[in-house]
């Protein structure tokens, strides 16, 4: 039987770590804020073209800081696209000063494609693929996608999304990979952001894939500590939001094209997402346009490496290395940018609460 002496200490018991859970997110909020809005400059060279390199982790490659992401081009997920008209586009962002795409196993036809065009071209190019776990044996399907990438090795190998309770095995594997001089450097991409301190408590990988975006800041921004000490390459996906911080879909915008992945968002999510999206159109008077403001968010932290963006065709070549390589957005913008983030609830508040009494009930 519980006595009222007891639930009384209970009670404050709760009460005192909730206060202090709350004080603890307050100045966390407060440290994520001056980290999310003091602007550096992380390029260490600019090309002719105007493209910007930054350093890839610790790894000692360097990257163009607007990545190829190839998953339109080797299949439907963003709709039909052609052969051809992929390796044009290819041929176009190498002409920008484009050196790093990323690949996978499960894009469909990419890696073949990508395998077409890195002939007689290969050591111009940083090539990232990742291990999807179709096939139990990662180094035979390795060895699989370097015969259909026509390349000996590859720069950035990844487990595509964190493999769960069996994930010791494949990173065990990864190290060999990259012992064997298959590999430079390992990773994972990550599906659930809150991996992010698992992989970093990895220290033998050498980065990780994320999404950063206007609309998705956390938890990214709330480790921004760790990433400045452990030096990670990163490798931000989806600073678009599937296209809806381009600035060009409305909120009865339909996608009629079932094999388009966005055809499966019902209309209140669509209208849901352009409203949200709406909020950060004050940043086209600094940067000309919401893609590039979109794309520079992510690339206005120094602890990202490259920005991938999606590409199939020669007109989005020109928009996304072109258009997009360029200055950090300024203090004031990144200020505002947070204000409207909080103001979605999006950034970090009630999140950072969350994550500091899970950890206390976790001791």
């Amino acid at each position: 039987m519980v006595n009222r002496r007891g639930v009384l200490y209970s009670v404050g018991a709760v009460g005192a770590v909730a206060a202090s859970a709350w004080a603890m997110t307050r100045r966390l909020e407060a440290e994520v804020e001056r980290a999310a809005t003091i602007v550096h400059d992380p390029v260490i060279a600019q090309m002719k073209s105007g493209m910007r390199l930054r350093e890839f982790g610790r790894t000692g490659m360097t990257v163009s800081e607007v990545g190829f992401g190839s998953w339109a081009i080797g299949g439907e997920a963003y709709g039909q696209v052609s052969r051809q008209e992929s390796l044009l586009a290819l041929a176009r962002a190498e002409e920008l000063g484009c050196n790093f795409v990323d690949t996978a196993m499960v894009y469909g036809d990419a890696e073949q494609i990508l395998g077409e065009f890195l002939s007689g071209r290969r050591s111009r190019w940083i090539v990232a693929t990742k291990y999807s776990g179709q096939k139990p044996d990662l180094e035979r399907t390795l060895e699989e996608q370097l015969t259909r990438l026509k390349t000996d090795y590859v720069d950035f190998y990844q487990i595509h999304w964190t493999p769960g309770r069996d994930e010791e095995h494949l990173y065990d594997a990864l190290y060999r990979a990259k012992k064997a001089g298959k590999v430079r450097a390992v990773g994972v991409s990550l599906k659930n952001e809150q991996d992010i301190d698992r992989v970093l408590d990895h220290t033998q990988l050498d980065g990780f894939q994320v999404k950063l975006s206007l609309l998705d800041p956390y938890p990214f921004v709330a480790r921004l500590g760790r990433l400045k000490a452990s030096r990670p390459a990163v490798v931000i996906r989806s600073s678009l939001r599937e296209g809806f911080l381009t600035g060009k879909f409305h909120k009865d915008t339909q996608f009629d094209d079932p094999n388009d992945q966005r055809s499966k968002l019902s209309r209140e999510q669509i209208a849901q997402l352009v409203q949200d999206a709406e909020r950060f159109r004050f940043l086209e008077a600094e940067t000309g346009s919401m893609v590039v403001a979109a794309a520079r968010y992510p690339l206005s932290f120094p602890e990202v490496s490259t920005v991938i963006l999606g590409t199939k065709s020669v007109s989005q070549a020109d928009s996304n290395f072109g258009k997009v390589p360029g200055s950090p957005l300024s203090t004031a913008a990144l200020q505002q940018v947070f204000r409207e983030q909080k103001a979605l609830g999006l950034h970090p508040g009630r999140r950072l609460l969350t994550d500091y009494i899970r950890r206390i009930i976790q001791r």
